[in-house]
């Protein structure tokens, strides 16, 4: 390797040296080092150096995105073809032609590049065992995306089986953005000694936001921020090519649109990549970016990952990245080689975007990035397992079990889930176990194998942890269909309740058959939800540092731009220290209004806003409507609202609370569709005869009704409702912001109109509920009265 970085000019980084020696002396551990600086390289010279003449498959990588696998291959050959090294590299991956994965069946390469699916399948052969013979080294790729996710359970489980073939087998991970390299490192490693190697490469940076030449005409709330437009096209033009990240796919389309109306000459000079978009189309995109011959890519999280896509000088993030260490990882996506500057010019969307941005430098500069928790105990997969691994040639129930528990996921298991996940994987339970279709294992002179073919056939199909929110068909009872809405929104809804879809407030009659049943609504329900989940959420970490922004704010081009805006808020009503909580008291034409801001970020605000508005109609008849943002949340009643603090904000009862403000049932039958596909319940069809949404959707709650009947205490169910809280409504978030509500000091304002913090919160309510009267027009008018305000105020 050392030989091969000369050739290119290069000089090994001391991080790459230390891995190296740490690998060829049979250590494992984690590589962590900035975007861009060769972690690639700092484990596969080690793997290269361990084996001069390789014989069969020596090194397993595994990368979190299929998109990843060729570059990888590719990343991985060049110092083998260049030096003439006796290795073959190869991936296999969903989108690996079918003859390709015949022929690795047969025999596969020295080096595997390959995803946690693929290997999952691999594990299913009778003859895993002889294929993983000689394998050296597993090496995961972007550990940090898998971390904290059930696909890298999936992961920690393969590596279990592999370690029980090869105790000697060395585990190396490689990430970057992450807050809890310790943790991170120790759960790949199950718990056993390893090295951390750190990059200790400062990673250039830069850092810019496009400041709007007109403060006082720039949006106070709003996310698609194209009032830029024009300046974005000039920065385009300075260079060579550049990405374009928006937060959602809605987004990525009009950015798209708005750039060819403006600039028609640049039409296949500027493309779109999303995951909505074909997988040839993409791929297209990708080599055309890799070859420098685009001007711009309109992106999502689709291109977050490590692909090394040379050309690319700039990256524009359009409106908050959500997150400190999403904002490094998509700078890195520019610059991408050891040394080069990493380019990032920040495009507000609003105004108050400008203080992220600014709070987001200051996290940057502290080092203070995200940490992803690992999961704990998802039975789902664990199930699942279960049936791999007898497919793979079968097991032993106790040899299983206690390397199943050699996993960080699982290393709790009691001997009682253990039982319960054999027998469940064995005959569906005691509520199924009559049914042939779930009697999946056997148990022959004491292993357990899967002797049906059509079990064998279906559960390779369905391997993988991979699940997406569907959609519901919004039908009016004995009339027409108005189109289709997340099922995630339509879950949170119990018969009886508003909502507002297509200009018309419906009433939700009943949930079946894949369709919301619907009926004009004739008065106003209990409480009128209004959630944004395709909206990402602000991260703790963003959050606080927020937070810390406005209260002692830094010195710089974003805030003195918001400072205006910000000595506004002060003077209307106050800015709230990091140890205060400010509610704003507000009477308008729409009635009594409550703004909080805790600052917590979207998700923890949504649940925040379902427990106070519960907690307030619970012991009164009354309507409370609700409408959030990442900074704070609104509770709108046609009566004047003034509880009791202490029992509002109270942190005892916050789950039995939220609980009876949802429609908790349905909220766990929605969650449980995506672990009964994880656990292998539901089958969704062969390749070209997939079942329809409405089928899988009827085949899962026949499952749950039976279960939550006969079989109340099955650990699926149990799992379901605790990811829920867990996962959806984010308990833990929301009673850590209750927690320090209670401590904090309560700033109470009463406030003459909106404030600059309250609007975006009013204005997302608008958005959603006003039908006679335009939102644009409505938001119009009420930003005129506010310019009015502000002007009196300067004169």
């Amino acid at each position: 390797m050392r030989e091969w970085f000369a050739q290119r000019g290069w000089t090994p980084f001391p991080y790459q040296e230390e891995a190296w020696r740490a690998f060829a002396d049979g250590e494992s551990g984690l590589v962590h080092a900035a975007t861009g600086t060769g972690k690639t390289y700092a484990v596969w010279g080690g793997a290269l150096r361990t084996d001069p003449k390789p014989v069969g498959l020596r090194v397993l990588w595994i990368t979190p995105l299929r998109a990843l696998a060729q570059d990888t291959v590719q990343a991985l050959q060049a110092p083998v073809e260049e030096l003439g090294l006796p290795w073959t590299v190869a991936g296999r991956t969903g989108d690996t032609p079918s003859h390709v994965k015949q022929r690795q069946r047969r025999k596969l390469p020295h080096a595997l590049v390959t995803t946690p699916e693929s290997l999952s399948l691999l594990l299913s052969y009778a003859d895993a065992r002889k294929q993983f013979a000689g394998l050296q080294a597993v090496v995961v790729d972007e550990w940090h995306e898998l971390l904290g996710t059930k696909r890298g359970v999936q992961v920690e489980l393969a590596l279990a089986r592999l370690r029980r073939w090869r105790p000697e087998l060395r585990t190396w991970g490689i990430s970057a953005t992450l807050g809890n390299l310790e943790e991170a490192r120790d759960v790949l490693l199950a718990g056993a000694p390893g090295r951390l190697v750190r990059g200790g490469i400062d990673k250039r940076i830069a850092i810019e936001t496009l400041i709007p030449p007109d403060m006082d005409r720039f949006p106070w709330a709003g996310h698609l921020g194209l009032k830029l437009l024009p300046s974005v096209l000039t920065a385009l033009e300075g260079a060579r090519t550049s990405l374009l990240f928006t937060n959602t796919r809605n987004q990525a389309e009009r950015w798209f649109r708005a750039i060819l109306d403006a600039r028609p000459d640049w039409l296949g000079q500027v493309a779109i990549h999303h995951g909505s978009v074909a997988r040839e189309v993409r791929g297209k995109v990708e080599a055309a970016l890799g070859g420098g011959a685009l001007r711009c890519v309109v992106c999502t999280s689709s291109l977050d990952l490590g692909i090394d896509f040379a050309p690319v000088e700039q990256v524009l993030q359009v409106g908050s990245p959500k997150g400190v260490a999403r904002l490094l990882q998509r700078a890195g996506r520019s610059g991408h080689q050891p040394g080069a500057l990493s380019r990032v010019l920040c495009v507000p969307s609003h105004a108050f975007e400008l203080v992220e941005y600014a709070a987001a430098r200051r996290a940057l500069e502290a080092g203070e990035i995200e940490s992803r928790p690992p999961l704990e105990r998802p039975l789902d997969v664990l199930v699942q397992h279960l049936v791999t691994v007898a497919l793979g040639g079968g097991f032993e129930a106790e040899a299983l079990r206690d390397e199943v528990r050699g996993t960080h996921a699982f290393r709790a298991l009691t001997d009682a889930d253990w039982a319960w996940a054999l027998a469940f994987a064995r005959t569906g339970g005691t509520a199924l176990e009559a049914y042939p279709r779930y009697r999946r294992l056997e148990e022959r002179e004491g292993r357990f194998v899967v002797p049906d073919r059509t079990v064998q056939r279906h559960h390779r199909m369905m391997i993988g942890t991979i699940t997406s929110d569907r959609q519901l068909e919004v039908k009016v009872r004995r009339g027409q269909s108005l189109g289709s809405v997340e099922e995630s929104f339509v879950a949170r809804l119990r018969p009886g309740d508003t909502f507002v879809f297509g200009g018309r407030t419906l009433e939700l009659l009943s949930l079946r058959e894949g369709r919301a049943v619907v009926r004009k609504a004739k008065g106003a329900g209990r409480a009128v939800p209004v959630w944004f989940g395709g909206r990402m959420p602000l991260s703790s970490q963003l959050a606080d540092a927020v937070r810390r922004e406005l209260a002692d704010p830094s010195t710089g081009p974003e805030t003195d731009a918001v400072r205006p805006l910000l000595d506004l808020q002060r003077t209307w009503s106050v800015l709230a220290g990091p140890e205060e909580l400010l509610v704003e008291r507000t009477r308008t034409r729409d009635g009594h209004h409550l703004f909080l801001y805790p600052f917590a970020g979207r998700l923890a605000h949504e649940g925040l806003a379902t427990l106070l508005a519960y907690r307030l109609t619970r012991d009164r008849a009354s309507t409370v409507t609700y409408a959030v943002t990442d900074y704070g949340l609104e509770l709108l009643s046609d009566e004047a609202l003034d509880p009791d603090w202490r029992a509002l904000l109270a942190v005892d009862g916050v789950r039995d609370d939220l609980v009876g403000a949802l429609n908790a049932t349905e909220l766990a039958r929605r969650r449980f569709r995506q672990i009964a596909r994880v656990a292998g319940l539901v089958f969704e069809g062969y390749p070209g005869q997939a079942k329809s949404a409405r089928q899988v959707q009827a085949s899962t709650n026949l499952l749950f009704d039976v279960l939550a009947e006969y079989d109340d205490q099955n650990l699926l169910l149990a799992q379901a409702r605790r990811e829920v809280m867990e996962a959806e409504l984010d308990l833990p978030r929301v009673s850590a912001v209750l927690a320090r509500a209670g401590e904090a000091k309560l700033v109470l304002r009463e406030t003459d109109r909106l404030t600059p913090f309250a609007f975006p919160i009013w204005a997302e309510r608008v958005r959603a509920h006003v039908t006679s009267e335009s939102w644009e027009a409505r938001v119009r008018k009420m930003v005129a009265q506010l310019e009015n305000h502000a002007g009196q105020l300067v004169g």
